[in-house]
């Protein structure tokens, strides 16, 4: 470890606490429906949807409704995806006449954009078309992300409104999101990739002459604009097979940093936005100490494991850290903060292969996921998924002082409890039935490149990220069968919806009740004490579910690496 790694992870943490307070007003003003200084330029465009889909955005829905319309809504543009995919072969903008995708292959990728995971399966590169990557794929990059925000949103409202039926309007949600904030972002990010070097053209490839002489086809293409909204809305889906490791996606120390900043701003935003909605803006920022507690945890382990390298390696004369599988030009900080970040949040881009960090600084990055991405966590999902643990977390408060627990100022009763608890079940019961599957039938066990504890970790990885909504890899995996298909898309699916709907059903529940004022009797929940129970409940409730998993495979990766011994 070093100096100016540590420059690096501070710099990040500071720029990222500076950023809370002016993304979440903005996100705010989204929440409330107020205008904002682009609503002169979008408005009418705004309007002109409504008007054109028949949608009063003032109509506000109950919690059924807004489940219904968003779940459906999202179905539609899975079929679209789809239907994009196999007929790629006779749509225009494809010089090379790519084939369209396989029917296995195409429904997997289009589960995984609709549900915000983006795993791939194959190379975008050689596989996807100009306009399967910009229509059938880069739509979803902003829709899913608008949909984990509108969730968001509508769970806020339900702890702030008072003996109310509605939780708000889910298309006015999604519309006002994409046009005022992923949308505008995304243009001003995307130029700013372009300066830096990041292509973006319609020509699908250009003939290059090495400085050996040789020649070199490069394929390029719009890489600029679905970069931009693929780490803003914490997608992760990259261009090319590489991802954001590629020069062409991610070339310079300058674009990396930016990169993971743009991963985070929205999730640590929407913190604050939760405090101001609720009356309390300490109450977010609790949320985000206790976030901020886990992931420099997170951080200091995975640095720590990737800079202390490989036993192995050292004692064949190659000392230093590890740096297989990571770029020269990132080193081993950048390339640890970044797999953090990625894990940490929904996103699961990355500029470094995590197949290839050591076993117990692979394990951070499973870890992060499996706890379900609440450590900042994808835009909305992460704080969605962290209120339903801040329920359980003030339900076990009640329990040991005896009295009926509450949370800034709604009663949490039984049926609360148990939506969250089914919210949280989905996670690992998807990893760990799928995990079970695959690793004890034939199809299953021809996936992982490795054998032993290494091996299992890739198929655990795997369920674990498709679950997780993440789409980061192992990569040793070939997850491209019929099989893996299949398991991975229903994990997808389970992921992301049967979180969502839960979600919904508390904040339904929660806006029908009256506001209780905080008395002598009532649990703080913004200060030291809550941090620490919420980080408690979150690593007992997390952690302890997938200790066995863990243990049978990056723990033992491990002890196998300190005996000399590679899988």
């Amino acid at each position: 470890m070093t100096l100016q790694g540590w420059a690096l992870i501070a710099l990040f943490v500071v720029v990222l606490a500076l950023s809370a307070k002016p993304v979440g007003q903005w996100l705010f003003a989204l929440y409330e429906g107020r205008r904002t200084p682009l609503h002169r330029v979008l408005g009418p465009v705004e309007q002109g949807f409504y008007r054109l889909a028949g949608i009063d955005p003032d109509a506000e829905q109950d919690w059924r409704r807004y489940a219904l319309h968003l779940v459906l809504f999202n179905l539609v543009l899975l079929l679209f995806t789809y239907a994009v995919l196999r007929l790629q072969g006779v749509l225009p903008m494809n010089p090379r006449g790519l084939p369209g995708l396989g029917s296995d292959g195409a429904m997997n990728t289009a589960i995984s954009f609709t549900t915000n995971t983006n795993w791939q399966w194959y190379s975008g590169e050689a596989a996807l078309s100009n306009l399967s990557q910009m229509l059938g794929l880069t739509l979803h990059n902003f829709l899913s992300a608008a949909t984990g925000i509108a969730v968001a949103f509508a769970l806020f409202r339900g702890f702030a409104r008072r003996e109310a039926k509605s939780v708000g309007n889910v298309w006015a949600d999604i519309t006002r999101v994409t046009l005022y904030l992923l949308l505008p972002v995304s243009v001003v990010y995307a130029v700013f990739l372009i300066a830096s070097g990041v292509p973006q053209t319609f020509a699908t490839a250009i003939d290059a002459t090495t400085l050996e002489g040789a020649r070199q086809t490069l394929i390029v293409g719009p890489v600029a604009s679905q970069e931009a909204i693929k780490m803003l809305g914490t997608n992760g889906g990259g261009f090319f097979n590489a991802n954001s490791a590629h020069p062409f996606e991610n070339p310079t120390a300058l674009t990396n940093l930016v990169q993971m900043l743009s991963i985070f701003a929205i999730g640590v935003g929407l913190t604050w936005t939760f405090g101001k909605a609720v009356g309390d803006t300490r109450q977010g920022w609790a949320i985000l100490g206790a976030m901020a507690v886990l992931f420099l945890a997170g951080v200091t382990a995975a640095y720590w494991a990737e800079s202390n390298g490989n036993p192995v390696l050292h004692q064949l004369g190659v000392p230093g850290g590890n740096m297989e599988g990571k770029e020269t030009r990132f080193g081993i900080a950048a390339s640890a903060l970044f797999a953090v970040v990625t894990t940490a949040a929904s996103c699961g881009a990355v500029n470094a292969m995590h197949d290839s960090f050591t076993p117990l600084g692979g394990l951070v990055p499973l870890f992060n996921i499996q706890l379900g991405e609440i450590v900042v966590g994808g835009v909305g999902a992460g704080i969605y998924g962290f209120l339903l643990f801040a329920i359980l977390s003030v339900f076990v408060a009640g329990l040991m002082v005896g009295r009926t627990p509450e949370y800034v100022g709604k009663k949490i009763e039984a049926r609360e409890v148990k939506l969250a608890v089914l919210a949280i079940a989905v996670l690992p019961l998807c990893i760990l039935g799928l995990t079970a599957v695959a690793s004890v039938t034939g199809a299953g066990l021809a996936g992982p490149l490795n054998r032993g504890p290494h091996g299992f970790a890739e198929i655990l990885y795997a369920f674990s990220s498709a679950a997780g909504n993440n789409g980061s890899a192992f990569a040793g995996l070939s997850a491209g069968t019929p099989f893996y298909n299949a398991l991975l898309g229903i994990a997808m699916w389970l992921g992301r919806f049967f979180v969502i709907v839960p979600a919904l059903a508390v904040a339904g529940s929660l806006a029908a009740k009256k506001h209780m004022p905080a008395g002598p009797g009532s649990f703080p929940t913004t200060g030291g004490l809550w941090v620490g129970l919420l980080v408690g409940v979150i690593l007992i409730l997390g952690g302890l579910t997938f200790l066995p998993g863990l243990a049978l495979g990056p723990v033992a990766d491990h002890l196998a690496m300190i005996r000399g011994q590679l899988f």
